[in-house]
């Protein structure tokens, strides 16, 4: 008597196949925004037509209005690549392959989750493919090939930048000062702003010849002029220093910047080369020595009592009769708000002990720093048990004066940082006026 095998039997059995469970994925394909949100709202309906027609399991809608070139910009990409992980779909509808990838992580992402067997179908509106290695080559050398015309395109678009540079032309946005030719015939083109250009032009001039700063410029822009870019906004500050930083200004472009790639523009220069390069010099003259900014301990920290403006520091230096050379630094108000203000400076010395005197007298836990404090002294505390030796009781009765005194202690001896690590646990606002420092309630 023959038995057969139950091996034999499920082998020739057809195979089971799982209930796609499809997530319809639409994304932009147009440059206009407008034209964005049309072109996915029409993949849609087609694809739901589609999903009618074919029966298909439609449990979710998702819309992506990032780009595909690369795997980072696709928020709603990932989350689907993600829940189809945790299972939550195993099929994905979309228009074609090119919506899904444009780059070789996304695509990569895909494969994979189909010889895991957690993506069973990728339906497009004219193809279908499953895990079976004809199809699924089929879906790599579609993807590539969208891959491949993006190349081509950033090629050609850098082609095309070089060319325009290397006729004298722009190929940006004008800066301020400038405007894109309205002739749309003269792509690239720029055209002096008549009703800027002279002002830019009297910026360099001030601070070649007149010596002012970056600052004096802002605040006679705004004070003085009220002056307004194409846009209609104030100039600001970095703006400021934007301007006075590019060679455009003088008939150069370097593109892109840092790039040290130089072009002579087509364009009318606001200035001469020479001014370009004097107001750099005067600019770099001010620079902190080692191209690093000066850090204070108590900058940012306070404001001006009369304007409310920040309250900056700079160091000053004096020769000693005897020989050498002693630093002072002295607090005082930025004038942000009010470039003629009379508020004075305050030396550190001055201030470290207006600051000292103000952690004698007030309550700890009012200025919100006794628990900072506090915990740094646990640590110590467990230092001075173990190490030290010392019994409990002996560091319970110097607890209570130990947090006043270490703050005491951090103000006169700490670094930079512990210095401005407890003050910025002040709670109330500290405020500078007339060299007294003020705790407000």
């Amino acid at each position: 008597m023959h038995i057969t095998n139950p091996l034999e039997m499920a082998s020739d059995a057809p195979p089971v196949e799982i209930p796609a469970k499809y997530c319809l994925y639409a994304r932009k394909s147009s440059e206009s925004d407008e034209k964005q949100a049309l072109s996915i709202d029409a993949q849609i309906k087609e694809m739901l037509q589609l999903a009618q027609r074919d029966q298909l399991d439609i449990a979710e809608i998702k819309r992506e209005s990032h780009s595909a070139k690369e795997t980072s910009g696709r928020p709603v990409f990932n989350e689907m690549i993600r829940e189809i992980g945790e299972g939550k779909f195993n099929a994905i509808l979309a228009w074609h392959p090119d919506r899904l990838s444009r780059n070789a992580g996304d695509l990569g992402k895909i494969v994979d989750l189909m010889d895991q067997q957690k993506i069973v179908r990728v339906q497009t509106y004219g193809q279908s493919f499953t895990n079976a290695p004809s199809e699924k080559f089929l879906l790599m050398i579609l993807c590539s090939q969208a891959k491949l015309d993006n190349d081509n395109k950033s090629v050609n678009v850098k082609r095309g930048l070089r060319s325009r540079l290397e006729m004298g032309l722009w190929p940006g946005p004008a800066p301020t000062g400038y405007l894109n030719h309205p002739d749309r015939t003269k792509k690239c083109h720029v055209v002096p702003d008549p009703q800027r250009i002279h002002v830019i032009k009297l910026m360099f001039e001030k601070v070649a010849y007149e010596k002012w700063s970056g600052r004096q410029l802002f605040c006679w822009l705004r004070d003085d002029l009220k002056f307004k870019t194409v846009g209609g906004k104030p100039m600001a500050l970095s703006n400021v220093f934007i301007i006075l930083r590019n060679p455009f200004y003088c008939g150069l472009m370097e593109y892109p910047k840092k790039s040290g790639k130089w072009y002579v523009g087509q364009h009318e220069p606001c200035i001469s080369q020479e001014l370009f390069k004097k107001v750099q010099e005067k600019l770099d003259s001010h620079k902190p020595h080692g191209g690093m900014y000066k850090e204070f301990a108590f900058t940012r920290l306070m404001k001006c009592g009369l304007c409310n403006s920040g309250v900056t520091a700079e160091e000053k230096f004096k020769d000693l009769v005897g020989g050498g050379t002693a630093k002072y630094i002295y607090y005082g108000c930025t004038k942000f708000y009010d470039k003629h203000c009379k508020n004075t400076y305050l030396r550190e010395e001055n201030l470290i002990k207006q600051l000292v005197e103000i952690i004698d007298k007030v309550d700890l836990d009012k200025i919100g720093v006794k628990k900072k404090l506090e915990k740094e002294l646990g640590r110590l505390n467990q230092f001075r048990e173990k190490v030290l030796g010392l019994t409990k009781e002996e560091i319970e009765t110097q607890r209570k004066t130990d947090v006043r005194a270490y703050a005491k202690y951090l103000l006169k001896e700490g670094t930079l940082e512990e210095k401005r690590e407890l003050m910025q646990s002040f709670k109330s606002r500290l405020t500078m006026i007339h060299k007294k420092i003020v705790l407000d309630d």
